[in-house]
């Protein structure tokens, strides 16, 4: 199964950003598909996750599964995230053990949302 990464390339976390530099969200996405990308994982850049005030934001979700938005992300994140991601991909219903999830996941979680519909694992 494959599961999504959205991650927010308009997140500047009042950042002050000089004409044509890239922005916050744009530099976390592009750490992200630099990095070690588990297999079965998408990452696709978003124009915006309405999280302007915890940016920069990223989502995880995959059908029949919980989905997460996380916040207060920097590229320096990159690997930890990509961690975060696997673990998600190993939970067949989304949730993650605590005690599994790097700690930017169990500290910057903006919310957790239901599965539209129930799981067939």
């Amino acid at each position: 199964m494959t599961v999504t990464l959205h991650v927010c390339t308009t997140c500047k976390a009042a950042e002050a950003v000089a004409d044509g530099e890239p922005l916050l969200g744009a530099r976390l996405h592009a750490a992200l598909l630099a990095g070690e990308v588990p297999e079965g994982l998408r990452i696709v850049g978003v124009a915006c996750l309405s999280a302007c005030n915890s940016g920069a934001a990223v989502a995880l979700s995959a059908p029949g599964r919980w989905s997460y938005v996380y916040g207060r992300l920097t590229e320096a994140d990159a690997p930890d995230i990509l961690l975060g991601a696997a673990a998600y991909l190993d939970a067949p219903d989304g949730i993650v053990p605590w005690r599994a999830r790097p700690v930017i996941f169990r500290k910057q979680s903006l919310a957790r949302i239901p599965p539209l519909e129930p799981s067939n694992v």
